[in-house]
């Protein structure tokens, strides 16, 4: 078996008095999309936190195209290659799409192809590129944020939640995007409440439960068995049919 792209191997996260990650072992292939899955608290974005060094693990590892980034500050992990497009989108509405994006690049101009790659595949940026970035709409906004995080060219992306709260018609253009940015070979770990969403996007998938992964194994697999998301989630894609 080929070495995983990301592996987290008994990591423990405290945040003050709460120990939130107690013992967190996950593997995320390379090139594909692992579902990160689990009731509201089980941890899910504090997973995706430790990984980004935003909170740091108080033990275990966290390993990265074979090196340990665990000790890590958050930009040198973003140098590394991790893109985190956070639940709150991390946008900056006073600023144009155009300044957000611009913001995002490394040396503060986006090569021409892959601008042209990202407005043919979010064409409502085109639309608003000048405009501030608050004016935009839930989805669009999101948008702006998977945008941001692939404004230059990322081995892997951290997405938290992306569909939360977006009318269907959104959800489905933000599926599509999905499957775009995989299908170029980009890594992506993807924290999602939609079981809906996580079944069309998903390769893998691993189920938290209090601080711990309960369940991985592959998505196609989890979708077909309604009696285990009824016991690692609590609900059933079936009773959303």
């Amino acid at each position: 078996m080929p070495e995983p792209l990301l592996a987290l191997s008994g990591v423990n996260t405290h945040v003050g008095a709460y120990h939130i990650l107690q013992g967190v072992d996950l593997s995320v292939p390379e090139g594909g999309l692992t579902a990160l899955l689990g009731r509201n608290g089980a941890g899910k974005t504090s997973t995706l936190r430790t990984i980004m060094g935003l909170w740091k693990a108080s033990a275990g590892t966290v390993m990265f195209e074979g090196r340990n980034i665990s000790a890590w500050a958050t930009p040198d992990v973003a140098q590394a290659g991790i893109a985190y497009v956070p639940e709150n989108m991390g946008i900056f509405a006073d600023l144009s799409v155009r300044e957000n994006l611009l913001l995002a690049a490394r040396q503060g101009e986006i090569d021409a192809a892959r601008l042209r790659w990202i407005l043919d595949l979010f064409p409502a940026l085109r639309k608003f590129w000048s405009a501030a970035a608050g004016v935009l709409s839930g989805g669009q906004k999101q948008m702006l944020s998977i945008a941001r995080a692939v404004v230059e060219p990322r081995e892997l992306l951290l997405i938290d939640e992306p569909t939360k709260g977006l009318a269907p018609a959104i959800v489905g253009a933000l599926i599509e995007c999905l499957k775009e940015i995989k299908a170029t070979g980009v890594t992506i770990l993807l924290v999602e409440q939609n079981f809906r969403v996580a079944e069309a996007v998903g390769d893998d998938v691993a189920v938290m439960d209090e601080g711990r992964i309960i369940h991985t194994g592959e998505m196609a697999a989890l979708a077909a068995n309604h009696g285990l998301q009824h016991r690692l989630l609590g609900l059933s894609m079936a009773d959303s049919a």
